[in-house]
Parts: C-alpha cells; sequence; structure tokens
C-alpha cells in the first residue's frame, strides 16, 4: 500500500488523513499533541479497522519538513498561510509529489522551476476556494465562446446565527482576520486592479441560507493573471452585519500587527485580538456549520447571451461530527492528491487549480468522487 503524510492536524488535516487512510498508509504531522490526537481519533472513527500514524514535529522549520517526508510516497500540506510557501519549498527539495491548501500570501507558482528541476508535480491552493473555484471558473469560461465576467462568492458560516459576531472559523482563525486585511485583486475592463479587504458589500440570495452580505477578498489568485476575462472577482460571503463590525475592529487597528505601547509592555494588538476572538470563534464539538459558494461564467455563445453556473450547499455531517467546511476544503485536496500519485495528472512543476480544467472527463472524475462524499456542486447553464 502506498504511504503519505499529511502536515498540519488542525481542522482540515485531520479530515485529509481520514480521507487518506482508506488507502493510503498516512502518517499526519504537527507539533501540538492535543490536535494529533484528535485527528487519530478521527480516523478510527470515520474508518473502522483503519488507522494514521502521528508524528510530533515542528513544521515551521523547514529543514525538519525535507528530512520528515523522505520516506513518503506522497505529501499533502494543510498548514496556516503563513509557514505554506516554505513547506512548499522544503517538500521540493524532498523530491516529493504535493498537493496543498495552504492559502499563502505568496504566489506559489515562483518555484515551479524548482520543482521541474525534481520532476515533481504540486498543487497548490487546491480546496473548496481557492480549489475547487478555480476549476469551475476556468472550466465556466471555457464552456463560454466569448466569457466576459466570472463571479465566485464563497463561505463557512454557523448554522445558528449568534450575536454579535454571527460567525465562527471553520478553519485556521489567523488566516480568517488575514482575509480581512489582505488588499483584494480583482480584474476590471482586462486589467489587475487592486481594492481594500472588506469593500464593495453586497446582498445575494442564497438558497438554503437567505440573504448573505458579500465582500472583497484576494480569493481570484492565480485566476487573475492566468484567464483572459475582462471581469472577474471572488467575494466571500457572511451574515449580514458581520462586515460593519470587522471594518470597526480595523479601523481600530485590532488586526495590526505593529507594536503598541501597554503600561511599559510592548504588545502586538492582533495577538490580543486572537486571544480575545479565537475562543469565541471556535467551533464546540457537535456544533453544525454549513458552506454555501456560487461560481458562474457569464458571456455569449453562438451570438447569444449564455452563462453556466455551480452552486453548492453543504451542511455539517452528523454522522461523522465533521464540520461542512473541513469536509468542502479537504475532499478536493484529497481526490487531486490521488490523481497526481496514479499519474492521471503528473505534468512536473508548480501548479493552481485550474490546470485540471482542460479536460471534461477530469472534472467529471472530481465531480463523482464528491459526490460520493456527499458533497454535490448544482450545475445550470443558459444557452450552452
Amino acid at each position: 500500500m502506498p504511504s503519505c503524510i499529511v502536515l498540519g492536524a488542525g481542522m482540515v488535516g485531520s479530515v485529509i488523513a481520514s480521507d487518506m487512510c482508506r488507502d493510503f498508509e498516512t502518517s499526519i504531522a504537527d507539533i501540538r499533541p492535543q490536535q494529533l490526537a484528535a485527528a487519530e481519533a478521527r480516523a478510527a472513527r470515520v474508518n473502522p479497522g483503519r488507522s494514521i500514524h502521528t508524528i510530533a514535529a515542528d513544521l515551521s522549520d523547514p529543514a525538519a519538513i525535507t528530512k520528515l517526508v523522505a520516506p513518503f510516497d506522497l505529501v499533502i500540506g494543510a498548514l496556516s498561510s503563513k509557514i505554506g510557501l516554505a513547506a512548499l519549498g522544503a517538500v521540493i527539495a524532498a523530491g516529493k509529489n504535493y498537493c496543498d491548501i495552504s492559502f499563502m500570501a505568496q504566489d506559489s507558482r515562483e518555484l515551479d522551476a524548482q520543482a521541474r528541476a525534481k520532476g515533481i508535480t504540486c498543487i497548490t491552493d487546491c480546496g473548496v476556494a481557492p480549489g475547487m473555484s478555480n476549476i469551475l471558473a476556468a472550466r465556466g469560461a471555457m464552456m463560454l465562446e466569448n466569457c466576459t465576467h466570472l463571479e465566485i462568492y464563497v463561505g463557512g458560516l454557523p448554522r445558528e446565527r449568534r450575536w454579535p459576531f454571527q460567525y465562527k472559523a471553520g478553519f485556521s482563525p489567523a488566516d480568517v482576520i488575514e482575509e480581512y486585511t489582505r488588499p483584494a485583486r480583482l480584474v476590471e475592463h482586462g486589467k489587475i486592479v487592486v481594492r481594500e479587504a472588506l469593500s464593495e458589500p453586497e446582498l445575494l440570495e442564497f438558497d438554503g441560507v437567505g440573504t448573505l452580505e458579500a465582500f472583497n477578498t484576494d480569493g481570484l489568485r492565480s485566476l487573475a493573471d492566468g484567464l483572459t476575462v475582462p471581469f472577474m472577482k471572488e467575494k466571500t460571503l457572511r451574515y449580514p452585519g458581520h462586515i460593519e463590525l470587522m471594518r470597526v475592529f480595523r479601523h481600530l487597528g485590532l488586526f495590526s500587527e505593529d507594536a503598541v505601547d501597554v503600561k511599559g509592555a510592548s504588545v502586538r494588538p492582533l495577538d490580543l485580538t486572537s486571544s480575545l476572538l479565537f475562543p469565541k470563534w471556535t467551533y464546540q464539538p457537535g456544533e453544525e456549520d454549513l458552506t454555501v459558494m456560487r461560481v458562474e461564467a457569464r458571456g455569449t455563445r453562438g451570438g447569444s447571451p449564455a452563462s453556466v453556473r455551480w452552486d453548492l450547499f453543504n451542511l455539517f455531517d452528523r454522522e461523522t461530527s465533521t464540520t461542512s467546511m473541513a469536509r468542502t476544503t479537504a475532499f478536493p485536496c484529497a481526490i487531486v492528491a490521488r490523481m497526481i500519485h496514479s499519474g492521471r495528472f503528473s505534468r512536473p512543476g508548480v501548479f493552481a487549480p485550474e490546470v485540471l480544467s482542460d479536460d471534461p472527463e477530469t472534472l467529471a472524475h472530481i465531480m463523482r468522487e464528491h459526490e460520493a462524499r456527499g458533497v454535490r456542486y448544482a450545475f445550470t447553464s443558459m444557452g450552452v
């Protein structure tokens, strides 16, 4: 049986490991003993008779990662954005195929030459969004003769709204805050423009959840310079009222990394905010969430208006006590990792997920694998 190692035993990494251990000898590494124990228990619960091996390791040390992954056939990354690029470089140095969900601020494609030199395949940003959003957006553009607009809306939310935040974090809370501060790139009239995060709010209706508010985030990623579509945007979804509260927090400087003096002590506001917010933003065992996403391409076909759209509405899995955001983020990574290992996709280099959109059968395979795991993307079209 082939072997794999998952780097990071957080909410998403533990779900990836549980999925992979069905047909891989699976290990998972993290520096936090409690997270490793939880991941091990999850795998045993989800796949009776199967188990994962836990490894205590400092994954902020690239040299340690290179050494750690050496014995494995396949490596999967589920780390925070701040160490994502360094981990990618460490895995490439080890000469291992890699699939990753880290929402790193840097462009992972800058390591493409190193991966090609090693003859290995790496696909990054391979979660739900970025990830499935990239694949569907690129495929949608291909289905139109002239695609003029691509729009992506996505959010993970608690199923029950509670004052004052009306939100909980389905992945690393630190990465959530970064979404509220990192400038967002959009495409307008064929040119990349930059907008402030949390800007240009709009209200939309979604089946199963009702009215949500959307705001600019830096989720286009590689699509911004990889597709020739004159108008493209990605927005994050929250319950109405959340944007204004986060704007106030940011205006006060509560997300700042610049230290301030507090009675003689040097304190980073972000550290204090994180310490206060994270316990309130953390899902408790059994607390239910949902994931909603819409990817729409609009333009023309045969000279007439045409559009294609995929909608995702997914709920907490009560059978496995797994959050929807963890599942919808983990499954694309696990599915694509298997595709890399099997040779179904074997081009050497570092790629964004939209590289998988070229072949309709590849997308059909990814969709079938999602449906087998209880995740369904509903497709609608007009004029196609």
